[in-house]
């Protein structure tokens, strides 16, 4: 099913994302995951593109397998960075011949080393305008920034990009990671008022390692709220109570944004799914 028909109908979305893992093992390790979840009836899961070709032939294989084997739906992530208009083609065809439905259009991240391959796909939405001319029956996804895109110069130069890149035919938009909710709501409010109207699912981080979180934040440029910093401070050296303050605050979060009628929630797993096992549970209780 395609995922605009799921975000059509009057119930909240739940989705978790994935990453391609790098062994037979770990692989096997993720269906598990994956089947312990299915009994929650997920809307869908995705499955991240390894940067660089890490993982790319990984996350081909994974969502065939996931629409071959499980009843979620899934959503295969996509980024242009590295690739030529051929392998773009070919990767699509691909994914349309296994019965995807679903695409999530990303830039993905620059070389590393200056020089090093861009490909043909400088940014998203030129990625987004090449599925289409392909013709493909697919419905794409494209990520969004509360708090910004780290490489913008301000919120509104990224807020422009981003209806460039709903203009190059998206259906439906997923969040960076964020932890204050004043941010989504600020931004979705700023997005509808310059016409975009499409849904945008909430990314939420339940928070299980303090350090990790911390790496992660200064990467994608969210902030933790201050009183909530403190709290996990106070306990950073200890997992299982970095996780007990992280899930009661993702949980706590989920439910303001449910209440004030976020269309779904899409969970960064990092392949760890107790905890959000643990938030959905709970969640499809209330909601």
């Amino acid at each position: 099913m395609k995922i605009r028909d799921l975000l059509d109908k009057n119930q909240p979305v739940f989705s978790f994302e994935f990453f391609p893992p790098k062994s037979d093992r770990g692989a096997e390790t993720l269906f598990e995951t994956i089947r312990e979840l299915e009994r929650l009836e997920p809307s869908f899961v995705s499955v991240t593109y390894g940067a660089g070709g890490s993982t790319r032939r990984k996350t081909l294989e994974i969502v065939t397998r996931i629409k071959k084997e499980t009843k979620v739906e899934v959503l295969a992530h996509l980024t242009g960075i590295g690739h030529t208009r051929d392998e773009i083609r070919h990767i699509v065809e691909k994914l349309v011949d296994a019965g995807i439905e679903n695409v999530l259009a990303l830039r993905g991240d620059l070389p590393r080393e200056e020089g090093g391959p861009q490909g043909d796909f400088p940014h998203a939405s030129d990625l987004i305008r090449y599925i289409h001319e392909l013709g493909a029956p697919l419905c794409v996804g494209a990520a969004c920034y509360p708090e910004g895109h780290p490489e913008a110069e301000g919120r509104d130069q990224d807020l422009t990009h981003l209806k460039t890149k709903v203009h190059s035919g998206v259906d439906f938009l997923i969040s960076q990671l964020f932890f204050d909710n004043a941010d989504f709501f600020v931004f979705e409010k700023r997005a509808r008022e310059i016409g975009i109207e499409l849904p945008i699912l909430p990314g939420i981080m339940p928070i299980t390692n303090y350090h990790q979180i911390q790496r992660f934040t200064q990467m994608c440029g969210a902030k933790i709220p201050p009183f909530l910093e403190e709290e996990l401070e106070a306990v950073k050296d200890n997992l299982e109570a970095v996780a007990g303050v992280g899930i009661s605050y993702a949980i706590d979060q989920c439910r303001d944004l449910l209440r004030r009628k976020a269309r779904g929630l899409h969970f960064y797993t990092l392949n760890k799914s107790p905890a959000t096992r643990a938030i959905l549970a709970r969640l499809r209780r209330e909601f």
